[in-house]
């Protein structure tokens, strides 16, 4: 009698540990692991190369395999959307990546998403994002300046602490966020700012959302500039973004490249000016033809901190737009979005004192 007892007190634990194990999984987000290739995946044919790598060359089935731990923070599965070095990046990724996005997050089965990027135009493709995904989930983008072949590989750790802000309820709400080397940045203001160094992604002025302190995220800021569920950019049902240009003004400018972006039909322009967005003045008189011809044309600045603001009465009187304090690469990101709403000068300009 006593061992049947036994038995079945056995028996009852046993099942007892398999409830509460099911549970627990059950407990755990969901977590998508979407992969567009980049230095992340990247692989060299020796251990100590940090450049001259071939990016993108591994899956994402990969990736998660070599980090086990993420299993610890989600139920984690991948996907693959491109596999690509991101300074290859289109608008057509772009355009696919927002709706898969969209997509996913409007499953109740899926609690946040983390995407590998490559680190080029990592920049472009968050702030992109945080104005066309709609979902107050997490959406993490993170990356290496490694590749994945290293012995100082910095992609394992970037991905195990993407998933882990990915998980956290804290990251809901913030917008779109950018998490290497430790650091969580908001995708409008993070910037690269080294072209080796881990320590790249930087929010130079307004400063990081927050740290990954030994695996636990925590926040200690966050963006006032609209995102997400309160942009008003929908691109569900676009195929192709507006033709916009930068570009890069500097001592002896001329008229030759904006004569070229008219030419080339660019519905905008982003000229990336000296200082305040200062415009040289053989270029000056090319953007007031491409203004009169129709194209918008948006001053931003190379500076890397700043806002550009009004400053010439010539500037106003052909109509340029002031960029505020995007860099010139996300004011084009800005613009292309802005395009596919309106011409008119004003709303764009007051878009770019609104995102």
């Amino acid at each position: 009698m006593k061992v049947r007892v036994t038995a079945i007190l056995m028996t009852l634990a046993m099942l007892l540990v398999g409830v509460q194990c099911a549970f627990a999984a059950q407990a755990k987000p969901n977590i998508k692991i979407l992969a567009t290739g980049g230095t992340i995946a990247g692989s060299a044919a020796s251990d100590t190369a940090t450049t001259g790598y071939k990016a993108g060359a591994l899956g994402i089935d990969v990736l998660i395999n070599a980090v086990p731990e993420v299993k610890n923070y989600a139920n984690v599965s991948g996907e693959q959307i491109c596999s690509i070095d991101s300074k290859d990046m289109t608008n057509d990724v772009w355009l696919k990546l927002a709706k898969r996005c969209n997509e996913l997050l409007a499953s109740k089965d899926v609690d946040g998403i983390v995407i590998t990027h490559g680190t080029d135009t990592l920049e472009e493709t968050a702030y992109f994002l945080n104005l066309t995904v709609k979902s107050e989930k997490p959406v993490v983008i993170t990356g290496a300046m490694r590749p994945a072949t290293a012995i100082s590989a910095d992609g394992p750790m970037n991905l195990l602490n993407a998933v882990r802000v990915a998980a956290d309820k804290k990251s809901a709400g913030h917008g779109v966020l950018v998490v290497l080397n430790d650091t969580i940045n908001g995708a409008r203001d993070v910037t690269k700012t080294n072209t080796t160094s881990v320590d790249t992604f930087k929010a130079p002025e307004l400063g990081a959302f927050g740290y990954v302190n030994d695996g636990v995220p925590e926040f200690y800021r966050e963006s006032t500039r609209l995102h997400t569920t309160k942009s008003e950019f929908n691109v569900n049902n676009l195929n192709a973004l507006p033709y916009v240009k930068v570009i890069y003004g500097t001592a002896n400018d001329d008229a030759l490249f904006v004569d070229a972006a008219i030419k080339g039909g660019v519905k905008g322009i982003i000229y990336a000016g000296t200082g305040n967005g200062s415009v040289h003045k053989d270029a000056e008189a090319a953007l007031a033809k491409a203004t009169a011809a129709g194209i918008v044309v948006v001053r931003s600045a190379r500076v890397g901190n700043g806002s550009v603001i009004p400053a010439e009465q010539s500037y106003i009187d052909y109509h340029f737009l002031d960029g505020d304090s995007l860099n010139p690469q996300k004011a084009r990101v800005l613009l292309q979005l802005a395009l596919t709403k309106t011409n008119d000068l004003k709303a764009i300009q007051d878009m770019f004192h609104k995102y």
